[in-house]
Formats: structure tokens, sequence, C-alpha cells
């Protein structure tokens, strides 16, 4: 009898861990499709991305170590302490740098701003919506025009301070042309930015701003305790986003003032389109290199930052 049952039992568990053995084998076929579907997916993606970015990266790495692209003789890091002795490309290196210093955390904290405004139920928030958002349709050589009868010398600007008395100022051609771009930068990124930081704080669960509230924490401890490490993504993404911004400012001044502005608007990117019309391919290259290094740190940091700030709260 015990026999019996010790046979029964046997058999009971061998078909127990045969059932199990096959839903096992049946989720791993599962993931192994779901995998391979999803690397079938992604391919076209990878493929371009290594096509169209990485492959000619590495061809720009190579032309920043090379005399020339047709003899291709290594000159090693000459090309880089060339460029770090032009005068052109250090001017270039301080304009943008202090540009966007100023411009990236005006864009960042005045969009945070308006969204906290716009957050409140006020009258007339979709046109004001409407009004930081214009920018983003209308197109570059109309912005151009709009600048250029804004801050000619001859322009509206001239003209409304000249009300008051005030000299007339030739903006672009002054110490106050980086400051005619800024106002440009910002009019064309707060709405974008403003909308992002709308949809986060939107976001936020309710229930912790309610225990906020009957815990009687004031506004002020509210936002910087609990909306601000909600933000904290946003925060990012913004950032990266308004940094990349800055960079691409080159199309309206360019557009603006041409190949040589003033020398507080000569950006890096005058440097590298004068570099690419003389076709020196090594110094443009080098500069393409050690700009991307620079973001790689900086966009490096600000996420060590989110992380540190964001953990908390990611789910």
């Amino acid at each position: 009898m015990k026999n019996s049952v010790n046979k029964f039992l046997s058999g009971k568990k061998t078909t127990a861990g045969r059932q199990k053995n096959r839903v096992h084998a049946k989720a791993t076929r599962r993931t192994r499709k779901i995998k391979r579907s999803s690397g079938a997916f992604i391919a076209p993606s990878f493929l371009g991305v290594l096509l169209f970015f990485f492959l000619p990266f590495l061809v720009v790495i190579y032309y920043s170590l090379v005399d020339n692209p047709i003899s291709g003789n290594f000159v090693f890091l000459d090309n880089y302490r060339s460029i770090l002795h032009n005068a052109a490309f250090l001017r270039a290196v301080k304009n943008t740098a202090s540009f966007s210093v100023v411009a990236v955390p005006l864009a960042v904290v005045l969009s945070l701003l308006l969204a906290i405004v716009l957050e409140a139920k006020l009258p007339f928030r979709s046109q004001f919506r409407t009004f930081f958002l214009s920018p983003m349709m209308v197109p570059v050589a109309s912005i151009v025009l709009i600048w250029q009868v804004l801050f000619h010398y001859n322009g509206a600007v001239n003209d409304f301070l000249g009300v008051f008395g005030a000299d007339k100022i030739d903006w672009l051609k002054s110490e106050y042309a980086q400051v005619v771009v800024v106002i440009l930068f910002l009019w064309k990124n707060l709405g974008y930015n403003m909308i992002l930081f709308m949809a986060a704080l939107a976001s936020i669960p309710k229930d912790i701003l309610e225990v906020a509230r009957l815990e009687s924490a004031t506004p002020f401890q509210t936002f910087f305790y609990i909306k601000i490490r909600y933000l904290s993504s946003t925060l990012l993404f913004v950032t990266i986003m308004s940094l990349i911004n800055s960079f691409k400012v080159f199309r309206e001044v360019y557009l603006l003032t041409s190949d040589y502005p003033y020398d507080t608007i000569y950006l890096l990117q005058h440097f590298m389109n004068n570099k690419f019309k003389s076709l020196d391919y090594q110094a443009l290259s080098a500069a393409a290199v050690l700009m991307s290094l620079v973001m790689i740190v900086i966009i490096g940091v600000l996420f060590m930052a989110e992380n540190h700030f964001g953990k908390d709260v990611e789910g």
C-alpha cells in the first residue's frame, strides 16, 4: 500500500514538473519572439543612426587627425593645438559660452514661471498660451524680418527710445548685439518649454499636494520640496533642448548679420561655417570634436544631477 502511494506521488510530481517545464519553455519562446520582433522594429532606426550619425562622426574624427583628406598623413593632435591658438576660434568659444550661460537658464526659469502662472485659473489663459506658442509657427525668414524692423538703426525700438530723448543705437553692430540675440532666442523657445512644464505640473499627484496643504506647507515649500522633485526629468529635458537650441541660433544670427557679424555675436557656428567655405576640413573637424566632447560632459553632469534630485520620485 505504501509503495503504491509513493508511486502515485512520484508520478504526480513528475507530471507537475513536466507541466512546469512546458510552461517555462513556452514563456521562453514567447520572450524570444518578443525580443526578435522588438529588434526588427529597432533595426531601421539603429541602422539610420549608424549610417547617418555614428559613421560620419568617425570620419570627422579621422579628418581632425590628418593634415588633409587627400594625402591623409596623420598629424595626431596638431590640428587641435592649432585651433586652440586660433583667435577666431577662441572668440567664438567665448561668445557661444557667454550666450549659452545667459540664454539657457533664462529660457528654463522664465518658461517655468510662465507655466506656474498659467497653471492658475487666470482669465485669457488660452490666449496667453497661443501668444507664446506663435513664434513656433513663424518661418525663420519672417522672424529675421521682424527683428530687422525692430532693431535696425532706424527701426521701431530706436523710434520708441527717441521719444524719451535717447540716442539711436545700431543694435546689431554694438555691444548690445548679444542682448538682441538673447531676446530673439527667448521669444522663440519660451512657448515650447512652457507647454512642457505645464504638462509636467499637471502630472504631479494631487494627493501629495493635498497632504502638503493639510500639513500647512507654504507655497514656497510645496514648490521646492515637492514640485521641483517631480519636475526633475522635465527640467533635464528642457535644459538639454535649450542648450542644443542655443547652439542652433546661428541660423537667425547669420541671416541678420551674414558671415562676419559684430564681435560679440561671432559664434562657433560662424567659425565652422567659414572654415567649411574655405575647405579647411581639419580645423572644422577638430572644432566639431571638441564641441562634442564639451556637450557630452555637460549633458552627463545634467543627468547626474537629475538622478540625484529625482531618484526618490521615480516609480
